[in-house]
């Protein structure tokens, strides 16, 4: 299930399967220029890099994101037909990829407020779905999520820390759980192993972060 799958750097995730797509890509190493799709959970310089975009972006790149980002993507030159507003709670398409919207808000803290409408993803990929999480602490809507591949925040500061991360997967028990959001801007390099050790021994954990 995580065949052509890559966690390029703290929440930065590349899928090719098919379609190329990115979830926030942030300091990008190189010029991919081959995103199909582009979806970002909200409005962060570590998760909405204009730069970074540049290096993915190509011309018939379709960017989803929640509907605070409309003016910057407007501004920083995209077609109107090209931009994919979410909110919350909705179900959506791009490209024949299918994909829900997931609240993700912080419950102690304020870096992402539940007014924000900033979210996560559940996308459908070869009879396979995937959640990847966003900056979010556990919530009532993200404790029910169904999925066979979670990508979760285990950093903490702005996010879960790892055992709220290993508590929300054993709740929600996919069948891969895959740790990010740590070991660079926030959280120990260590965050990903301490994770894998409180998930329940029924789900197999993935590192893809070196």
């Amino acid at each position: 299930m995580l065949e052509d799958i890559e966690v390029l750097c703290h929440s930065s995730i590349r899928f090719s399967k098919g379609e190329i797509i990115y979830f926030d890509p942030f300091k990008i190493e190189k010029n991919y220029n081959d995103a199909d799709v582009i979806f970002i959970t909200h409005d962060h310089y570590d998760h909405y890099s204009e730069e970074d975009i540049d290096k993915v972006l190509k011309e018939e790149t379709i960017i989803v994101a929640p509907e605070d980002l409309q003016t910057k993507l407007l501004k920083k030159g995209f077609e109107k037909e090209n931009i994919i507003l979410v909110k919350p709670n909705e179900s959506y398409t791009a490209k024949g990829i299918k994909f829900q919207t997931i609240p993700a808000y912080n419950t102690n803290k304020q870096f992402h407020p539940k007014e924000n409408s900033w979210v996560g993803y559940i996308i459908e990929l070869e009879g396979v779905t995937y959640y990847i999480a966003g900056d979010t602490d556990i919530t009532e809507e993200n404790k029910k999520v169904d999925c066979d591949v979670a990508f979760v925040p285990v950093g903490g500061t702005f996010t879960m820390d790892y055992k709220e991360a290993a508590k929300l997967i054993n709740e929600i028990k996919p069948k891969v759980a895959v740790p990010t959001h740590y070991g660079s801007i926030v959280g120990s390099k260590k965050d990903g192993a301490k994770f894998a050790k409180l998930v329940s021994d029924e789900i197999e954990v993935k590192i893809l972060m070196a």
